[in-house]
């Protein structure tokens, strides 16, 4: 005779289940360092716009990725002549903020400066601002027309997004999660950090695993799969860190850390997936090799590990 079971017997929990309660772990001390997108430099999202921009409105003006600023590195105190697809983006400090693009070059005495390049050269508020004044006009530019029919499309004046008045559709800022992982394990005694190279860094770089979440599966399982894919390695203990957003052009991170399963486990040996990762490498924390910027949440991931790191 088959023993009942238990009154309190629950089933299996599912592999998405386990791989979610790994990411509820207890995560690190929050970063010594503060997130410079975060949103605690004083602006507020404001819809709708004004019926007129004020005459104390601060002025974000763009081409493409570059921000136009003065010789001491200070925003147009008006619009310049021959900007367009001016957008309100809400309040500074109470201050109205307006952004718009130009097609033409800069005016006499400014000079149009990569957003990546400031970083450290503006004040925090600034850049924080400026990445997102340039993700709204890029989307803003972009959406002009419909995708289905081609019509014109209009700007909702209750909420970011642009809508066709033929059929309908509406068109909202994209935004790309991302997810990125940095694996340790330790190694004859020491502890080290998997690193790897995109054929897009400069040379000599190197950053923590990172690649975007794909339709139809969990934060969790992307940061499983696209070590797996990129690296061939396998993970577990993954703790979220922190998120960042990032606007080159539109993608949010969102950041663990995770521990290597290694060959003497069932995990895999490192394989560089090619066209994507040129090599994958364990560094000594005392070893480690050039890193990304203080701009990135990759460099404060990493140094959440290892300590702060001298540039």
């Amino acid at each position: 005779m088959t023993a009942p079971e238990p009154l309190n017997s629950e089933p299996p929990l599912s592999d998405e289940q386990l791989l979610d309660l790994e990411a509820l772990q207890p995560q690190p001390a929050a970063p010594s360092v503060y997130d410079p997108f975060s949103n605690g430099h004083g602006f507020s999202p404001e819809l709708p716009a004004p019926e007129q921009p004020a005459a104390t409105a601060l002025w974000l003006v763009f081409s493409r990725d570059s921000l136009l600023l003065d010789a001491n590195l200070q925003p147009p105190a008006a619009l310049p002549e021959g900007a367009e697809g001016v957008i309100y983006l809400g309040r500074q400090d109470g201050r109205e903020a307006w952004a718009a693009r130009m097609a033409t070059d800069a005016p006499e005495g400014h000079k149009f400066s990569r957003l990546r390049g400031l970083y450290g050269r503006i004040p925090d508020w600034l850049w924080a601002l400026g990445g997102f004044g340039y993700q709204i006009v890029e989307w803003d530019r972009t959406h002009q027309f419909c995708g289905f029919d081609a019509a014109p499309t209009v700007p909702d004046r209750g909420e970011r997004a642009r809508r066709c008045p033929k059929c309908g559709l509406s068109f909202y800022p994209r935004l790309a999660p991302a997810v990125m992982v940095l694996l340790t394990r330790v190694h004859q005694g020491r502890p080290q950090i998997l690193l790897c190279r995109s054929p897009q860094f400069p040379p000599g770089m190197y950053s923590a695993n990172a690649g975007f979440v794909e339709p139809g599966e969990t934060v969790e399982h992307a940061a499983h799969r696209e070590m797996k894919e990129e690296t061939n390695l396998d993970i577990r203990g993954l703790k979220y860190f922190d998120s960042q957003p990032w606007p080159f052009p539109h993608s949010l991170m969102l950041a663990y850390t995770a521990e290597h399963v290694g060959p003497e486990e069932g995990g895999g040996e490192i394989v560089p997936q090619p066209g994507e990762i040129e090599e994958a490498r364990w560094f000594f924390h005392d070893e480690l090799p050039q890193l990304p910027g203080r701009a990135s949440i990759s460099r404060r991931l990493i140094e959440s590990v290892v300590g702060e790191i001298e540039d």
